[in-house]
């Protein structure tokens, strides 16, 4: 039986606490596992005199003067200096609390022993865009966050850069190639969706030989990738070269398709021997107060939209008349999770006169990274906590807010302290833009698609058997954000994956009783 190095340590430091005399031979402790810990020791564990540094982040002045990301890359002696601090834990907390399961430590230990390539297959294999999770995952509320050493006080293991410049070296040397398929399968799989669980269930599917053909509305690849996150955090580049891998993998991309208007569901159900759908929710939530219905307020995924269209070299004409366009003008954005930091962080790189963040609670209960609220902040955000909507104020367009102070009440069901309004608290701000940062509800699928059958929870979300992922009819399976709510990119790739082994299953069993029938 194989233990692992820490553990018979452990029992070793014991025995000679409690039996001094006995003497612990290499009957009772191998010495080979002493050996293998003292080299992991040489190369990992290093917490205790390695302090904890992150990539360096560019000044504020030169991140403000463009949309490029605000990180540098890890040099490569610094990635294995920060990856030897790793633990390597018996239960690695880092692991548990992330939704892929990621091997982190393993993929930790190699990078400090510096064997890339294997570090970079090793994220692959759990994790079907290790690049991008490594730019975009909220990594102190999910693996850093839970990381054993930042327990201790010495500082969290910087995971997420990490996992950034394993996967980045591994595209630099052309280590990432097509996927190479042993068999063609001929069975064919419909996917709706092109952002992040409809590329991780196209991906592991081809992987098995599956024809694959993904519909999207949009004139691109990606979804919120492309269209939702602006460029400081993820540059487009590294979504194309993603999908572009795709393409050459033999996956068909068919965009601008609409399900429900260019296609029907039922078209797809008859073309292909199964259909995922992987949609995302895009209704913004709505704010029905007096005055919403005033010029100038817009939601967060229209703002976003036309920034990153502009930047991806489209003409915009809502950007170019400057309507959506932030320059010279009082920014106000409702709303405390991700996306509101996208849309403050946005504005003041479009040249805002000023930018503002409302939310009702406080800063210790904000949804959205820390990091992101420290980013934006340092950026010249003003947050405004504790603060709600009341009133929108202006003759045709948007002029100023009636704003309300809260103070938190009791915990609600969630946990959550309960937002309440203060009496007599209100005051004004001015506002040229405000923009709406609620999160987002599903659209109708059923009246979409023009398919009632398709069931529906309360929420809109479609319901799904959660052990199999298909919905009620029949060889069409759901996925991603249209499934469980908005929810993090890290969440849908998991969903996608998932998704792949049931409709394998599926497709596996479809064949069987036809070649039975036969």
């Amino acid at each position: 039986m194989q233990y692992k190095p820490q553990i018979c340590l452990f029992f070793l430091i014991i025995g000679q606490l409690y039996c001094p005399k006995i003497a612990f031979s290499p009957i009772y402790i191998d010495i080979k596992v002493i050996c293998r810990i003292k080299k992991m020791t040489e190369k990992m564990l290093k917490f205790v005199n390695v302090v904890k540094q992150t990539p360096n982040k560019r000044t504020v002045n030169k991140r403000l003067d463009d949309f490029k990301e605000i990180y540098d890359e890890f040099i490569h002696e610094k990635a294995k200096e920060q990856s030897s601090r790793c633990s390597q834990c018996g239960v690695p907390f880092c692991q548990v609390h992330c939704p892929l399961h990621n091997n982190i430590p393993d993929w930790l230990k190699l990078t400090a022993e510096g064997r890339l390539k294997e570090a970079s297959e090793l994220a692959h294999s759990t994790n079907n865009m290790p690049e991008i999770c490594g730019r975009i995952c909220p990594q102190d509320r999910l693996c850093e966050g839970n990381c054993v050493i930042e327990q201790s006080g010495h500082g969290t293991v910087t995971i997420g850069s990490v996992e950034k410049y394993i996967t980045d070296t591994a595209w630099e040397k052309g280590w990432i190639e097509p996927i190479k398929i042993e068999k063609e399968i001929d069975q064919s799989v419909g996917i709706i969706g092109a952002g992040p669980a409809g590329l991780a269930c196209a991906e592991e599917l081809r992987k098995l030989g599956y024809k694959i053909t993904i519909y999207d509305r949009y004139d691109r690849a990606g979804g919120l990738l492309i269209y939702g996150i602006p460029n400081f955090k993820l540059e487009k580049f590294v979504v194309e070269r993603r999908t572009d891998l795709l393409k050459k993998s033999g996956i068909e991309f068919k965009q601008n398709i609409e399900i429900g208007k260019n296609k029907s569901l039922e078209e797809l159900k008859k073309k292909h021997d199964a259909v995922l759908i992987a949609t995302g929710v895009y209704k913004p939530r709505e704010v029905e107060l007096p005055g919403h219905n005033l010029k100038n307020i817009f939601p967060a995924m229209e703002f976003l939209t036309a920034s990153n269209r502009k930047g991806l070299g489209d003409r915009v004409e809502n950007f170019d008349n400057g309507i959506l366009n932030s320059e010279n003008k009082d920014v106000v954005v409702i709303g405390g999770g991700d996306t509101a930091m996208d849309c403050v962080r946005t504005a003041v790189r479009q040249n805002a006169k000023s930018v503002k963040c409302l939310y009702r609670r406080d800063r210790e209960n904000m949804p959205g990274s820390a990091r992101e609220v420290y980013n934006a902040e340092e950026e010249g955000v003003k947050f405004i906590w504790l603060s709600n909507p009341k009133k929108f104020i202006g003759q045709e367009k948007i002029s100023s807010l009636l704003v309300q102070k809260i103070k938190l009440g009791e915990p609600d069901s969630s946990g959550r302290k309960k937002p309440e309004i203060i009496p007599n608290s209100d005051f004004e701000i001015r506002a040229d833009i405000v923009i709406k940062a609620l999160g987002f509800d599903p659209e109708d699928l059923p009246k979409l698609f023009n398919h009632s059958e398709l069931v529906v929870s309360k929420w809109g979300t479609i319901k799904v058997n959660l052990k199999s992922m298909e919905t009620n009819i029949e060889g069409i399976f759901a996925a991603g954000d249209i499934v469980r709510g908005a929810s993090l990119v890290v969440w849908a790739i998991k969903d996608g994956r998932d998704a792949a082994v049931s409709i394998n299953k599926y497709l596996n069993s479809k064949k069987l009783k036809k070649n039975k029938a036969a």
